[in-house]
Parts: C-alpha cells; structure tokens; sequence
C-alpha cells in the first residue's frame, strides 16, 4: 500500500494520484533484466549494459504549488534510477558553461573548444553546442563501444517523423536538419561538457546546483565501466545522460522537485541567481526541427506531450515513465516516478482539474 498524504483543502488532488497509482509503469522492477530483455529494442551484445543499474521499487511523486507541497505519494526520499531526466541535468550545465565564459558562442562548433577527435570527420566538424542541446548534430562515430547508428530512427513519440526500423544504419544528413533522440550523441555532449569545465560533472552538478538549492546528498551520477578519461592528470568518469545502457542521475522523487522549481523560477534560488534566467528560456526555446524540444528539455506548445498542460509547460522525462513536469502558469512543479506511459497525458490532465 502506498502513503498518500494531501494538504488540508487540495482533496481533489486525490483521483489524480490515484490514477497515477493504478497506472504504475509496466517496466519490470528488475531494471537489470527489463534491458536485457530488451527494452531498448537492442540485440545484445552491441545493446548490453555497460554501467550500473539497480531495481526500483513504488511509485512516488509530489505536487508543489508556489512553493507549498500539496501532496505526496510514496517514499519521496527513496533515490531511483531516472533515465533520460538527466539529459535536462545536462542542460542545466552547459548553461553554466556559458554563463561562465567556457562556452563563448552556443552556435559555435564544439570542435573550436574541444579537440579530442570526435569533431574531426567531415560529418562531425560543423556541429555547434546548440545542436546537440537540440538532438540535431547528426554527430557520427562510436562513443564507448556504442555507434551511433544504434539509436538511428529511434521513435519517442516526437512527432518529428521516424522513417526505418531503430537500430538500421540510415544516411546522415548535415547538422541541424534531422532531429534524432540518440543517447550516443546525448553521451558525446556529456563528455565535451566535461572537457570545456575540465571537471567531473557530478562535482560540477553538486557546486553549483545542488548544493546551492538544498538537495540532499543522497544523488549519485554514473557513466560506464569503459567511460574514464584523463583530463589535466586527473582520471574522470564520463556520465551518461540516460540510462539507457546503465548509469545516469539516480535520485530522489524531492530533489527532482527542487530542481524543478529552479526551472519554473528562470534559474532564481532564494534571491541568487543559480543559472542565468536567459539560459532558463533558452532550453524552453523551440527547436527549428522539432518545435515539441528545446535544449534537452521537452516542450509542450502545441500540446505535444499534454494537451492539459499550458503551452508554456515543460518536461524532463525519463523511461519509466518519470517525469519532472514544470507548469509557470499555476506556479506548480510535479514529479511523478514509475507512470506508465500512455497514462501520462490523463495524470496531467487529473492534476489539472
């Protein structure tokens, strides 16, 4: 049985998290086995897991609005895999990259600031930091055992068209013009932040974010056994922005909050300004390719993700289905851990009520 506890007056809150509640995520809660059995639509071994991974357990989620906790449900404490919410983590970094001067240009090519060869080739060359916020660089090359290809036409439901089977090798077209939700390229992002900061993100993540806006220290960030590099003499892990193959932010249902609510206050925690309020509108800014994407955040203008949502709503969402739902026009930040997802849209639409 799962707590639920509700503010005296927001009772009506309460279908919704019921419906959450009965539409718990089908996922297995051995994660271990969900991928390898498959869930990623991979064969092994090219799609085995190369980073840790541990079981799940209850939903959980909470409802804040203005900055009152309305309810919760479940063990809010409890730190979890999140899988692709940590591409938005991602976000939140290179805006601190460019709030700092390390990234002079966003629409300059990652090759000016990182020469590791993976933007050597023909392909690769051109592709600017904004792109691979956007998932447009067409990045091509294999990235800790992993080709980029893998996640070739890999449909999330983007709306952006996926024409082949996810997994067949399809042409590449230039920079900017094709948008691909390809955890390789997510992956080459992670590991070009790292190089431009010349610092383990995690140590990054904890300085500059969470410490600042009170997060427990209960998160962890992981990449994968094969992801160490040195930089500068010193040996770092590369993070993963999924987990697709393991790794990524594993978390608490009430620090995924906090982060959230950065988001809704445009980068503003308690009087000081944690990331810049540009950068904030920057990643809610739409995609020329996929107006439902900003910088690894997702968007939801034309209802894309839930037709309940304002149009100025935004999402981090991971596999699961979890997900950090920002909505600026009530003021309120939701999280929801372990919702299947094709109940989503009717759990946004039960809260919105």
């Amino acid at each position: 049985m799962t707590d639920i506890t509700i503010a005296k007056g927001h009772e009506a809150l309460e279908p919704a998290i019921r419906f959450a509640l009965d539409n718990e995520s089908t996922m297995n809660r051995d994660i271990a086995q969900a991928l390898e059995d498959g869930h990623f639509a991979e064969p092994w071994p090219i799609g085995q897991t190369i980073g840790p991974v541990k079981p799940r357990e209850n939903p959980s989620g909470i409802i804040i609005k203005h900055g009152e906790t309305l309810a919760t449900w479940g063990d809010i404490d409890r730190v979890d895999m999140t899988f692709s919410i940590s591409k938005s983590y991602l976000a939140l970094l290179a805006g601190i990259a460019v709030d700092d001067g390390l990234i002079p240009d966003i629409h300059a090519p990652v090759r000016d600031l990182v020469d590791d060869g993976g933007f050597d080739s023909d392909q690769n060359q051109a592709i600017t930091w904004a792109q691979m916020l956007q998932l447009t660089s067409e990045w091509e090359g294999t990235l800790w055992d992993k080709p980029d290809w893998i996640d070739h036409n890999r449909d999330v439901g983007s709306g952006a068209g996926v024409a082949g089977e996810k997994g067949v090798k399809r042409q590449m077209q230039p920079p900017g013009t094709h948008w691909e939700y390809n955890d390789v390229r997510v992956n080459r992002l992670s590991l070009a932040l790292m190089r431009v900061f010349g610092q383990a993100l995690p140590e990054v993540l904890k300085e500059r974010v969470m410490d600042p806006i009170g997060a427990s220290d209960t998160w962890e960030w992981h990449g994968y056994d094969n992801s160490w590099v040195e930089i500068d003499g010193r040996r770092m892990q590369s993070v993963s922005g999924g987990a697709h193959w393991g790794g990524g932010i594993w978390i608490s249902t009430r620090d995924h909050a906090l982060v959230g609510r950065l988001m809704l206050q445009d980068g503003a925690w308690e009087g000081r300004q944690i990331i810049s309020a540009d950068w904030m509108r920057a990643c809610r800014a739409a995609c020329p390719v996929n107006p439902g994407y900003g910088y690894l955040w997702w968007l939801n203008g034309q209802g894309q993700v839930a037709p309940a949502a304002s149009q100025e709503a935004v999402f981090a969402i991971g596999v699961g289905t979890n997900v950090i739902w920002v909505e600026p026009s009530r003021g309120m930040v939701v999280v929801a851990r372990w919702l299947e997802k094709g109940a989503l849209a009717g759990f946004v639409e039960g809260v919105s009520k």
